[in-house]
């Protein structure tokens, strides 16, 4: 094995599954489980360490086995999407995090080897980095990207185990003793699947002055989280209507199934629902109707017609196909000075003023022929929803929890807020705290 940390070791579990574990003196970590050459690979990119500022352990890809493996934010090609031969190269710009000190990126976990990327990180190509960060550190910097305010570190004692800083909990469990480990390997599936460790205690039950927001890498028991923080509503309040919410149909259906397990099957308080499902019956409610959604072939036919009927040179239809999902639609930019100011981080062409306004028209026109047969999409249908309640004084949902939320768009973020309750605690979110780039990740067949 190629590991770059020589205390990652392997354990045969058959002929081609193997179990990586490192070992110190103190401890002996159980980290990943995989087919023979996927166990190795992720012990090669990988390397457990404390970090020199914050103190907690943390699990850090190796920088140079990610760029041998040719991440993408490595590569200087010019981006396929857009074809511009009569633009000028782009201004130079700062890079987002051009203003934070070395000392200040470390101290939100940053591993040292990664500063320099992130110092020189580009809107264009932060998320990819982001990717490769521990969660303290990449949640830190997407709040600084959306807020301008860099978060305070966590200040760990120096007494403090690396394993019990709050950050290194993200992604550790820590078993006292044997018996601890024998209880946990022995406890059902289906039970252990919803057991609450006492660490995450706190989250759900802890009373919250507005929206908040619970992230941590796979594994670390965020879903485990929001589904007994339902069950703490549920019971301390007796007239809640709780909306448990997620971003596909099945992992809908598994958390309604463990839910039961939690509440009863007789709960009638609780809703559960992917983001689309809630859209549609809130739609329907409010309006009397269901939504006519576009299909993926009536859209893209949309698209091909007004691309050919208008002539645009210098964008292809791949281009165009992508700025709709991500900017247009996610956004719903109804007008050309809107779409000239829209936001578009996490998009990997740049675009000027004077290419948005030669392919606006692209949009409008598309937009058109959508309305003209009777057809929505889903951000169209989510922000419609969005306005209607947003003007309601009552709201169908005293308390929202939504699990994924890293794949939250903007659709389903303006819907979630103006269906927020007067309650302080009423939006609680749980995800990885690295989001889907651009606006928007089309979902479809949610029923």
């Amino acid at each position: 094995m190629r590991a770059k940390d020589r205390r990652f070791w392997t354990v045969r579990v058959n002929r081609d599954i193997r179990v990586v574990v490192h070992k110190t003196e103190n401890s002996f970590l159980v980290c990943y489980v995989n087919h023979h050459d996927d166990a190795y690979k992720w012990a090669e990119r990988r390397r457990i360490e404390i970090h020199p500022q914050t103190g907690a352990a943390q699990i850090v890809e190796v920088r140079e086995r990610v760029e041998e493996n040719a991440s993408p934010y490595f590569a200087n090609s010019q981006s396929q999407l857009m074809m511009v031969a009569d633009e000028p190269a782009p201004a130079y710009l700062p890079g987002l995090f051009h203003r934070l000190s070395e000392q200040e990126l470390l101290g939100v976990g940053v591993p040292e080897d990664w500063v320099r990327d992130i110092r020189q990180a580009s809107e264009d190509n932060f998320l990819d980095i982001a990717e490769h960060l521990p969660a303290e550190a990449s949640d830190a910097l997407l709040d600084y990207v959306s807020s301008g305010i860099l978060s305070q570190p966590v200040q760990a004692r120096a007494d403090l185990d690396p394993f019990d800083h709050p950050d290194a909990q993200r992604r550790f469990r820590v078993m006292e003793n044997i018996e601890e480990l024998e209880r946990a390997l022995d406890y059902p599936w289906e039970q252990w699947a919803i057991f609450l460790h006492p660490s995450q205690r706190e989250l759900v039950n802890r009373q919250f002055n507005g929206p908040a927001r619970v992230s941590g890498s796979a594994g670390t028991g965020k879903t485990v989280v929001a589904l007994h923080r339902a069950a703490a509503i549920l019971q301390k309040y007796k007239q809640a209507k709780v909306l448990l919410t997620t971003f596909s149909l099945p992992l809908a259906k598994a958390l309604k199934h463990k839910v039961s397990v939690l509440t009863g099957d007789d709960n009638a308080n609780v809703t559960v629902l992917p983001f689309e499902g809630v859209a549609a019956d809130l739609y329907t409610l409010a309006f009397g109707r269901t939504p006519r959604i576009a299909s993926e072939a009536q859209l893209q036919a949309a698209l091909e017609t007004t691309v050919k009927e208008l002539d645009i040179a210098n964008f292809t239809l791949q281009f165009i196909t992508s700025e709709w999902r991500n900017v247009i639609d996610a956004w719903q930019v109804d007008s050309l000075e809107t779409y000239q100011n829209v936001p578009r981080i996490g998009r990997r062409s740049r675009i000027s003023s004077g290419q948005r306004e030669r392919v606006w028209p692209v949009f409008a026109r598309t937009r058109e022929l959508l309305t003209g047969q009777g057809l929505h999409t889903w951000p169209e249908v989510f922000a419609e929803v969005t306005v209607y309640f947003a003007t309601q004084d009552h709201k169908p949902f005293t308390h929202i929890i939504v699990d994924e939320a890293q794949d939250l768009g903007v659709p389903e973020l303006k819907l979630f807020t103006a269906l927020k309750s007067d309650k302080p605690d009423a939006l609680f979110f749980s995800g990885s705290g690295k989001p889907t780039p651009a606006g928007y990740h089309q979902r479809r067949g949610w029923q």
